[in-house]
């Protein structure tokens, strides 16, 4: 069992499917956390991890506005007295073929999957770095995916923002180790997961012409993953209470692929 006792971590895109799993599960482990979001089924979320025994604070975040940014971790200290572990994990995803991108769409999502991870680490770093209201270095993870690894139709412009997520965080690990911030970043890479994400991922592909229903394109990604499944939050989850804990403590800039062996086939 994995000990979080005493920490206090902020999940973003906590509403939902991975950040959900993700904010239970340093929960669990006995991190204090604080769930953001611009859904308010964050507050569900908080409520499960009180009813569990757990410590949770939900609040709305919008990671594309830097003063919620700036809220966001004023919560965090002010509630629970500091600040050890941010999850970077809201995003938004967008299908379509790059001929067909429509430039406000694009504008869109990079702003939420790399202007937010940007703030995220701006205001994460002075907080945990010394000298910060929290100060005492941390852990910070930020989500990618195996589509900021390989090349997928209809992926493109998402690939881009998970493909700069990936570089920002190995940007950001040299960084913070270099300035003597006692602070890890790491990102995970999840292939495709059982979340209303991944069933909306799998109505696009069907709506973009690339397999005739939702069953054939589901049957396809299956037979992608050599271990045999695809992946479910818990999975995700698991792989950032690694990355948060003191077991990780020798590991910065790396990217954790989490993924059934998808990209190894």
């Amino acid at each position: 069992m994995i000990d979080l006792s005493g920490k206090v971590a902020l999940v973003t895109g906590a509403a939902v499917g991975i950040g959900a799993s993700i904010a239970e599960r340093l929960a669990e482990s006995g991190a204090r956390v604080v769930l953001g979001d611009i859904q308010d089924a964050g507050r569900d979320v908080a409520d499960r991890i009180l009813k569990a025994g757990g410590k949770a604070t939900f609040l709305r975040h919008d990671v594309a506005v830097e003063a919620e940014w700036e809220s966001a971790i004023s919560t965090a200290v002010g509630t629970y007295g500091g600040l050890d572990i941010l999850v970077n994990n809201a995003g938004i995803e967008q299908t379509v073929f790059l001929a067909d991108v429509e430039f406000e769409d694009m504008q869109k999502l990079l702003t939420v999957n790399i202007s937010g991870t940007v703030l995220g680490l701006k205001h994460a770093i002075r907080a945990m770095r010394p000298g910060g209201v929290a100060g005492r270095g941390g852990s910070i993870i930020n989500l990618s995916s195996v589509a900021g690894l390989i090349g997928t139709p209809g992926l493109g412009v998402y690939s881009a923002s998970k493909g700069g997520v990936r570089l920002l965080t190995k940007a950001a690990a040299v960084e913070c180790g270099i300035l003597g911030y006692k602070i890890r970043v790491n990102s995970i890479h999840p292939g495709y997961v059982e979340t209303p994400m991944g069933s909306k991922l799998l109505n696009d592909f069907v709506g973009l012409g690339m397999f005739p229903d939702v069953e054939t394109a589901y049957k396809q990604h299956l037979s992608s993953y050599p271990i045999g499944r695809t992946g479910v939050p818990r999975d995700i989850a698991d792989a950032a209470l690694f990355l948060a804990s003191d077991l990780s403590s020798w590991i910065t800039g790396t990217e954790l692929v989490v993924d059934g062996g998808l990209t190894m086939s």
